[in-house]
């Protein structure tokens, strides 16, 4: 809200970051504290007193959440059942005929709705929309009560071709309506309106069992907010990178998959525009995993194609990350092939690495860190009482006796292999995408993002690492910053040639219309409203599509064909000249631009110096080698600060490290640029 207070909280695997903006002062309140796993809300309550906010002041808060994210991956799901067409009952177990692992002979996938939780009706429309086989409605009168004696608590209605002409699915919701005692019915036709009945199914299965848990979730937070005095609205992120009220959000609970790697996306993108860096390869280590996405021109990219595990699609929006498991709190390990391991498994925030003190005894990437000199154990122990020397014995013999080495050659084999993990998400999401990572900056966030982005940058021949003035609070902050937004998706599935472009334009037109008639029932006011529009395409006879975005809603028949050739040619590098297009999707994204934030009081200017002092110096390892490196405060440095390499820049919320060779300078708004090999 313009002129008012505006506080963004991210509840991560480890840490819930908290920003609080005032515009009318330009004050920043951050915080930082351990993420509360059995409940939430109780870890936000925590940052908020950490933060010294005053929720009677506050004007809005925007939360970006993991709750829908980690009940999936996790398969803590409500008890959810399945109405859908005989015959096609397995769809969700079918899938694609793909294997967890490509070369490997056995994998394991456990569907959303088991097999006893799915039930079939008489019911068929053919693919233009046209009934073959009526609704039976005393079968699905049946499977409905038969559902709820089996105790499910959200129900899917999922019939083939819904997407084509809804209404038996319509009728079947009316139906459910007088007999399930709550709102947790999901049409697939309602979420997801394109065709590909697997996708559209694990979509709607995926929305109907989070649903409880996260309007259980924000009803407990709202009603926690609003006991210590806060009485404004309660905006929660989505995974397209844009904000909705938690009044509604649990409508379609689908979209909050990935709320917080989107959140941190939106605020790189809206740093990078600040300073002029419109190309970005973002960066996100945190302690759990790392979240990697491609910015081109200012705007992340947003797909509906988005597989968050093995056979797990959600094609709702989402902005385009990539994720893999290795955080700070990644356990290292040596397998029974003698062969070093890192992740995914994760120390978490309970007990945490080694090096925090709360009770970990398995090696982390973040104690790879501590015995290298990268991080000070003073700094990191939370309750106290584990020293430098018993992380080293911890490392020897889990790590160092079966590599061969000692604790520090170790350390040094968790960091590579971590940094060659990252490297591999940063080449996928740009390279598969058709761009080279040196046309990029890397721009490094995450509480340990700092401390690998160098090195990464160095392997990928990224120039510059650019790093915002709060790394490891930079998912908060994107929640201050996003807009509102609102997607949609329309199956045409219509060779180019036949297309009715007419039809086109006014699919368009509706959801246009659509999208600022759910910005109007939002209780935010926003500074203007932007559209965009796309269609995805594809040959003939393929199965994968690719977006093409439009500049207007009344494209010609033409302009469609010539921009999916160049489109098609910038990602794969042929021409198919020869094979006729098709329009499979029309997407139509609604935004609703929030107030501009200023950054530059993410770093209290009072604190800066006149130049730059060490705060101390520490060896630090860097290939084998110990080197004597300075340490700084970062809130004591001058804005135009300007150093070589080595050295450590340490803050409240994270460290960078500047290996030999490199150059960091000092940016607006408090940022710092890390010039890849320009060291003097």
């Amino acid at each position: 809200m313009a002129g008012g207070r505006v506080l963004g909280v991210d509840v991560g695997g480890t840490f819930t970051d908290l920003v609080e903006v005032d515009a009318g002062s330009g004050a920043i309140r951050i915080a930082k504290t351990p993420t509360t796993p059995e409940n939430q809300a109780f870890g936000v309550l925590a940052a908020v007193d950490a933060a010294e906010v005053e929720l009677g002041r506050v004007d809005l808060i925007v939360h970006g959440t993991t709750t829908t994210t980690n009940a999936v991956l996790e398969r803590k799901l409500a008890r959810t059942g399945l109405i859908t067409t005989r015959g096609f009952r397995d769809v969700l177990e079918l899938g694609r005929r793909t294997r967890p692992q490509a070369y490997g002979m056995k994998g394991e996938f456990r569907p959303v709705i088991p097999r006893d939780l799915r039930i079939e009706v008489p019911e068929r429309m053919d693919a233009k929309g046209r009934v073959l086989t009526p609704l039976n409605e005393a079968a699905t009168r049946a499977a409905i009560l038969e559902l709820l004696d089996k105790g499910c608590e959200a129900l899917v209605i999922h019939f083939l071709h819904a997407y084509a002409n809804p209404v038996h699915e319509y009728r079947a919701a009316e139906i459910a309506g007088v007999l399930w005692p709550n709102r947790f019915i999901t049409m697939g036709h309602s979420l997801l309106s394109e065709t590909r009945e697997f996708e559209r199914g694990v979509t709607a299965a995926v929305n109907a069992s989070v649903q409880p848990l996260l309007e259980r979730y924000v009803a407990r937070l709202r009603s926690e907010l609003e006991g210590r005095g806060y009485s404004g609205e309660l905006l929660v992120m989505n995974g397209n990178g844009g904000m909705v009220s938690s009044r509604h959000v649990a409508h379609e609970a689908a979209k909050t998959v990935m709320s917080g790697p989107a959140s941190g996306v939106m605020a790189a993108a809206y740093t990078g525009r600040r300073v002029g860096e419109g190309n970005l390869l973002t960066y996100d280590m945190g302690g759990t995993s790392t979240d990697v996405a491609l910015i081109r021109d200012g705007a992340a990219p947003v797909s509906n194609e988005i597989e968050i595990e093995y056979a797990m699609p959600i094609h709702v929006p989402m902005v385009d990350v990539r994720t893999v498991g290795a955080g700070g709190g990644s356990i290292a390990r040596v397998n029974a092939a003698g062969l070093l391991e890192v992740g995914p498994e994760s120390a978490g925030a309970e007990p945490g690495p080694i090096c925090y003190g709360r009770g970990g005894t398995r090696p982390t990437i973040s104690d790879a860190n501590l015995l290298l000199g990268r991080l000070d154990p003073a700094k990191l122990a939370v309750r106290g009482g584990v020293t430098r020397d018993a992380v080293a014995e911890i490392f020897a013999r889990e790590l160092g006796r079966p590599l061969g080495t000692n604790a520090e050659g170790a350390a040094e084999a968790v960091i590579r292999l971590a940094n060659a993990k990252m490297a591999g998400a940063i080449r996928m999401v740009s390279l598969s995408l058709g761009a080279d990572p040196r046309d990029f900056a890397l721009f490094a966030f995450g509480g340990a993002g700092p401390l690998h982005a160098a090195a990464l940058a160095s392997e990928l021949g990224v120039p510059r690492v650019l790093i915002p003035a709060r790394p490891g609070l930079t998912n908060a902050l994107g929640c201050v910053v996003a807009d509102l937004r609102h997607d949609y998706v329309r199956t045409l599935n219509r060779p180019l040639d036949t297309l009715d472009m007419g039809e086109l334009h006014e699919v368009f037109a509706e959801q246009a219309a659509s999208g600022e008639a759910a910005l109007n029932r939002e209780r935010i006011e926003v500074t203007g409203v932007t559209h965009s529009f796309s269609v995805d395409m594809q040959f003939m006879g393929q199965s994968h599509v690719v977006r093409v975005p439009l500049d207007a809603p009344d494209p010609s028949r033409e302009t469609l064909r010539t921009r999916f050739e160049r489109v098609y040619w910038d990602r794969f590098r042929v021409e198919l000249a020869q094979i006729p297009a098709r329009v499979v999707n029309a997407n139509c994204s609604v935004i609703g631009a929030s107030a501009s934030v200023d950054l530059g009081g993410l770093i209290d200017p009072v604190g800066r110096m006149a130049r730059a002092a060490p705060a101390s110096v520490r060896a630090v390892i860097f290939d084998g080698e110990a080197h004597d490196t300075p340490v700084y405060w970062r809130d004591h440095l001058p804005e135009d600060v300007r150093l070589d390499g080595p050295g450590i820049i340490e803050q409240f919320d994270s460290t960078i490290l500047i290996p030999p060779g490199d150059r960091v300078e000092g940016i607006a708004d408090g940022n710092l640029v890390i010039h890849v090999g320009s060291a003097a």
